[in-house]
């Protein structure tokens, strides 16, 4: 690793970016149009988050009280855990342990630097770590297995799936850096109750883990209160989809990654709560002036993004389609899978619910929440099984009445690089016209992000799509 890079530990770096970023979004236009010319190389990742107006603030708030609160965890006395996308937050926030996504935190390092995290994932590579992992969790494991972070006290796996380079990097850190490790083993299906009371006796047995570690004790009052939180997301979030189905669709490209971004960082806290809350306000005045989220105006086309979105330096993936006219109509990472949501009706047994009655039903229902997130709902095995891949994208994109599906992942992702081709051709058969880009989602060097525009447009072209 390059000497500078020694210099300043990589999350207090993020912090100390996010921060102004936070308070220049309280300025006027005229203010902001000022700023912009004193800090250049900024004014990709910001503009297109502060021209949404107060969600863009407050998306920028969140993500610096989430950098805060790790940059300032051991000094109040709280413990860190490295945790995945896969795990729910929640849990951490019910025991006063602050979590680190390390998915979400390589995604920021990618989007606000041109350098991207290149040095981080090819230090985890330096030290022993296999380069055919996925980048996701590397670019920010990297800085943590370089000492260049908050020192971690635990790492926490869910269940992510069948995806081995994801376990693989938790169980790494855990050894590389001798940490205590709890690693929930994924449940086989959804809606058999053997499975349940399996996964729900595991994710009791992390709890224990995290007590033991944390020296805290879980407060039944406490996780009451995060679950009533998550209700309260999870009603607003049912909300957005229903108004997502509009056409036009009132959502700006950009909600889709502030929604994922908010519930894999503070699901449970009040700081995604009060960004749900300002997104379903201006969502609502689109439906009401009858106008498309897409700041190009008209919207032409609308994409299902079947696996996870391109995070390229200053929102490249995300601009791309606006201009297009192209509808972001989420993707894997967007759905919660809670019983209020609408795609649910299509996907009997995949949808979990709250019981905030006694300590056991609220155990039982954060376990079940954390089965549904990302992976573990749709990757747990051959994708064209029930609550799978295959069905739930057809559903999903159904509901929502996309045009086209794109996949997007990294050369880590393994288990769905292993099954995309015949994926691709079933989904075909339903009508919709399917690209797989070979881009890395966090890692530009795999292929520039000039070469994926160019291919994106061909698909478009060639498909007769635009």
């Amino acid at each position: 690793m390059r000497p500078e890079l020694k210099e300043y530990h990589y999350d207090w770096m993020l912090w100390r970016i996010l921060a102004p970023a936070s308070r220049v979004a309280d300025g006027s236009a005229k203010e902001l149009t000022h700023m912009y010319r004193y800090a250049p190389y900024f004014k990709g990742i910001l503009q297109p988050i502060l021209q949404e107006g107060a969600v863009g603030s407050t998306f920028l708030k969140m993500m610096t009280r989430y950098m805060e609160n790790l940059n300032t965890a051991h000094r109040r006395g709280k413990k860190i855990a490295i945790t995945t996308f896969c795990f729910s937050p929640a849990i951490c926030y019910a025991l006063d342990v602050v979590p680190v996504t390390l998915e979400v935190v390589t995604a920021v390092g990618g989007l606000m630097w041109k350098r991207g995290t290149f040095d981080y994932l090819d230090y985890a590579c330096e030290i022993g770590f296999t380069e055919t992992s996925c980048s996701s969790q590397r670019g920010a494991l990297g800085a943590y297995l370089a000492g260049l972070g908050e020192e971690i006290d635990m790492v926490l796996c869910d269940t992510p799936g069948i995806c081995d380079t994801n376990a693989n990097a938790f169980a790494f850190a855990a050894a590389y850096l001798k940490k205590p490790f709890y690693h929930l083993n994924y449940p086989q299906g959804l809606a058999d109750q053997r499975t349940e009371k399996y996964h729900v006796d595991d994710y009791k047995a992390m709890i224990r883990f995290m007590e033991e570690h944390s020296g805290n004790r879980l407060d039944q009052d406490r996780l009451r209160e995060i679950l009533r939180e998550v209700d309260r997301q999870d009603a607003l979030l049912a909300d957005l989809e229903e108004l997502h189905r509009l056409i036009p669709a009132p959502l700006p490209p950009i909600y889709n990654v502030f929604n994922y971004v908010g519930r894999f960082l503070f699901s449970g806290s009040p700081e995604y709560t009060r960004l749900l809350e300002q997104m379903v306000k201006k969502v609502r005045e689109n439906v009401v002036a009858r106008r498309s989220g897409l700041n190009s105006g008209k919207e032409k086309l609308r994409a299902f993004l079947c696996y996870i979105d391109h995070y390229s330096l200053n929102w490249n993936f995300w601009n791309w389609m606006d201009t297009r006219g192209i509808a972001h109509m989420g993707g894997i990472l967007s759905r919660g899978f809670r019983d209020n949501a609408c795609y649910t009706a299509e996907l009997p047994g995949s949808s979990y619910s709250l019981d905030m009655g006694s300590l056991e039903t609220m155990l039982d229902s954060i376990a079940q929440m954390n089965a549904r997130l990302p992976m573990v709902r749709s990757i747990r095995g051959p994708y064209d099984q029930p609550n799978m891949w295959l069905e739930e994208s057809l559903a999903v994109a159904k509901m929502f009445q996309a045009d086209f599906m794109i996949y997007n992942g990294t050369p880590g992702c393994r288990n769905t690089w292993g099954m995309v081709k015949p994926f691709a051709r079933e989904i075909e058969k339903h009508g919709y016209p399917v690209h797989i880009m070979y881009a890395d989602a966090f890692d530009d060097r795999v292929e520039s992000w000039a070469a994926t525009q160019e291919r994106l447009n061909e698909f478009l072209q060639v498909r007769g799509l635009l």
